[in-house]
């Protein structure tokens, strides 16, 4: 390492001990500069999002006269802790894996990590919603055609057996969202992204039927995993002087019961018995609290009754939770269904446990039997977003005493 790698970054971590086959649904790619200058149309790149020099040296997004920052604890894999910070960093205090897929295979292979879902950054709003309100319609919908592109043309093609292709689309029209989730699926495409909730930043609400209705048939369709990644449509409201940073990511999962009860009552996971949703980053705590309350309100207040399944079922068949460890609540997971827990790591974020999550599945979930713990650290996911499985998926079942 340079005198600067060294000052800013921990040591290589020496390769994980694989213990676990794990599939983690839920990281995140830092795009990187030359995305839109090489996939975006030459006629439109002038108008497009361009990485520019900010007044203290730090490299950030420009589009459309607004400018997003590549947020310093969005990519703190591998720094010393007491060098990350919330202020906009340069490429080069990043490790190339959050931008690069070559660097980003071999620090999955250091953490022992099989495959990702990778989610987008800054400049889209994590689900394309900066593309959604651009000022020109025209550039908006090729700016998400063209990050779909680099995904699959860079990340995917690359190493079709260690990326799940998660994509986006253009919010704000459902014919060219119906458009861009069929195309992406004939390609190999099997999830995308969408807020978690539409309203709260200015698009149509779930119930709003002639904007949603072709969007979630378009994802029944062609089996598109339908993954709604926390904050996406936001972060908690920080009351006058409180801290923004440790309340926000502390309510995550605040976030994700809301998201998800949204979700479940728009109706459409019983009209759609194959919907597949995901929900990412909010944990599984908040999961069995919202299926008890779900039965709480069709069997004691009657305020849940209408539908003709319960639905704690329909939470239970059409949604999927991720988790990082949940310590405290693995215990519960039979509540929530083993079937539909699957593992994330968080990469490159603060939350994130590589270069350890070997580790950190040993410690929290060691004593789980190895049949769950395989389908909750790979099979589930493989399962779900259509991903291949190694020959030999760990962990072996133990030899009887």
């Amino acid at each position: 390492m340079t005198e600067l790698d060294a000052r800013l970054f921990l040591p290589e971590p020496t390769p994980a001990e694989v213990r676990y086959t794990i599939i983690s649904v839920d990281d995140h790619v830092v795009e990187p500069p030359h995305l839109f200058e090489t996939y975006l149309p030459a006629a439109l790149r002038e108008r497009g999002p361009r990485i520019v020099e900010a007044a203290n040296g730090a490299q950030v997004w420009e589009f459309d006269g607004t400018v997003y920052s590549q947020v310093g604890m969005n990519a703190v894999a591998g720094r010393r802790p007491e060098t990350a910070s919330l202020e906009p960093a340069r490429f080069e205090d990043m490790r190339p894996g959050c931008y690069d897929v070559h660097a980003r295979v071999r620090d999955m292979d250091l953490g022992g990590i099989r495959a990702m879902l990778n989610f987008p950054s800054q400049i889209t709003g994590f689900c394309g919603r900066v593309f959604a309100f651009a000022s020109d319609p025209e550039v908006g919908k090729a700016a998400v055609r063209a990050w779909n592109d680099w995904l699959y043309d860079e990340w995917y093609l690359a190493y079709p057996e260690r990326i799940i292709p998660c994509g986006i689309v253009y919010l704000a029209d459902p014919v060219e969202a119906v458009r861009e989730i069929e195309r992406n699926a004939a390609r190999g495409f099997t999830s995308v992204t969408l807020p978690e909730r539409p309203h709260a930043i200015g698009l149509p609400s779930l119930w709003d039927r002639d904007h949603w209705d072709p969007i979630i048939r378009a994802c029944v369709a062609t089996g598109t995993v339908i993954s709604l990644h926390v904050g996406s449509s936001g972060l908690h409201p920080t009351p006058p002087g409180g801290p923004a940073l440790q309340l926000g990511a502390t309510m995550f999962g605040q976030l994700s019961l809301g998201a998800c009860s949204e979700w479940l009552w728009s109706g459409y996971p019983l009209q759609y018995p194959d919907l597949k949703i995901a929900m990412s980053e909010g944990g599984i705590g908040w999961v069995p609290m919202l299926i008890d309350r779900l039965d709480n309100i069709v069997d004691r207040s009657g305020y849940g009754l209408g539908w003709s399944e319960r639905p704690a079922d329909v939470l239970r068949r059409n949604f999927w939770f991720c988790t990082l460890d949940d310590p405290s609540t693995i215990a519960l997971r039979h509540v929530i269904g083993v079937d539909h827990i699957m593992l994330e790591t968080d990469y490159p974020h603060g939350d994130g446990t590589w270069p350890h999550t070997q580790d950190v599945i040993a410690k929290h979930w060691g004593d789980i039997p190895p049949a769950e713990l395989r389908r909750m650290c790979s099979e589930n996911a493989a399962e779900l977003y259509r991903h291949p499985l190694p020959a030999v998926v760990l962990p072996l079942d133990r030899p009887h005493a």
